[in-house]
């Protein structure tokens, strides 16, 4: 890494003001300092030192994201294999599923390498076409404004593949993060200053514009022609029974969105982000008891014609994306609460509505995506109620 270190110094004086590329500094710049902790740094004693700048942050996330890259690349290839065996010689072939046998892999979901392969087609794609497409973006604000590049965006990058199902049209993926860097992102000011998870706003701006290629039966197993309903929707249809066990909810092996079906491999992100103190365990826990408290509530409650007041807590952490969404999407440091008391509040807000969306309208029985996106919208209100309320308090206190 020293060679590394000397050729970046050498090349820095063509980047700096007066050199012959110092328009692209900011190029420079987001390579020197994601390989590198900056080389600038205050000598006075006025100023807090920490080894976390957000790089460092954005890293930490990556990381904590691994375990769900993990599964979705593995259980993308499961869920494909199990139904190529199970087809035979019906199955039609995706070129995903055709690239891997011309390598000599036969479709086989006891093999570790199999399901790895084929779900790392169906997923590296679609995040090589988010990089691309988002990364235009991020690079061409950073151009115009003579600002740094966001490191953010690599958090965003990786995200986004996740809550997407195995299927999704390329094309949409680039429409859809360039939705979401530039009308969740940068339209805002940049990153710092968005008020909604870009991620989210992409998915959500597919959801209500592709809802063909985003929702429904057909988009969640990477097998052409076949289609297979999530949990959640098996659980908000009365005549359907539910086809996994909680075990197999907890792990992952269940249709969904590619990242999101393993609530183990959330957990292992959430582990990540409380002991580095990047993520807020305050958030966690609060979304986690509006959710067991709202869904205890509907279960005491009960209905004769909506199954989905039954559904226990236990079943809502495991199925859907509310898991994934309570560890990555509603800790964002940017777009959440950031008052103490504000997180629990903000917490008890999206934990409350994912429940009710997926209780009260069962024809959409995720929820998660929206009830982030609402905690996202109230969080600055929150925040300024919990100030104005120990503002009031320390007038008080003071005789003011």
């Amino acid at each position: 890494m020293k060679a590394v270190r000397t050729f970046l110094d050498k090349q820095a004086r063509h980047f700096e003001k007066g050199g012959k590329l110092h328009r692209l500094f900011f190029l420079w710049e987001a390579v020197d300092t994601f390989l590198y902790t900056p080389g600038k740094t205050t000598r006075g004693t006025v100023h807090v030192r920490d080894f976390m700048d957000l790089k460092r942050l954005m890293i930490v996330v990556f990381v904590a994201l691994l375990p769900a890259v993990f599964m979705a690349l593995y259980n993308t290839g499961w869920q494909a294999n199990s139904l190529l065996i199970k087809l035979g010689a019906d199955a039609e072939l995706s070129w995903q599923a055709r690239l891997v046998a011309g390598l000599g892999v036969a479709p086989d979901p006891t093999n570790f390498w199999s399901n790895i392969l084929l779900g790392a087609f169906y997923f590296f794609p679609v995040y090589i076409v988010t990089l691309a497409a988002g990364g235009f973006w991020e690079v061409l604000f950073a151009s115009v404004r003579r600002h740094e590049v966001a490191e953010g965006f690599f958090v965003t990058s990786l995200l986004f593949p996740l809550i997407l199902p195995p299927t999704i049209p390329y094309w949409q993926v680039a429409l859809g993060i360039s939705f979401g860097v530039v009308i969740g992102k940068e339209v805002f000011g940049g990153v710092g200053y968005n008020i909604f998870n870009p991620a989210l706003v992409a998915r959500a701006f597919l959801f209500f514009a592709y809802p063909a290629q985003i929702s429904g039966d057909k988009v969640w197993v990477a097998v052409d022609g076949v289609s297979r309903a999530t949990p959640l929707a098996e659980l908000a249809d009365p005549l359907m029974q539910l086809t996994v066990t909680w075990r197999e909810a907890f792990l992952g092996f269940i249709p969904g969105s590619m990242g999101e079906t393993s609530t183990l491999a959330c957990l292992i992100g959430a582990l990540i982000l409380i002991v580095t103190g990047v993520g807020s365990w305050r958030i966690m826990l609060s979304t986690l008891t509006g959710m067991v408290a709202l869904s205890g509530l509907f279960n005491l409650i009960g209905s004769a014609t909506n199954p989905m007041f039954q559904v226990p807590p236990y079943w809502h952490l495991v199925l859907g994306g509310f898991a994934f969404g309570m560890v990555f999407m509603a800790t964002d440091p940017v777009t959440a609460a950031v008052t103490i008391p504000g997180q629990w509040l903000y917490g008890l807000l999206i934990g409350m509505l994912v429940v009710l969306v997926r209780v009260i309208n069962p024809a959409f029985p995720e929820g998660m995506m929206l009830a982030i996106l609402f905690g996202n919208m109230f969080a600055p209100v929150i925040d300024r109620v919990v100030i104005n309320i120990h503002s009031r308090r320390r007038r008080r206190h003071h005789g003011l």
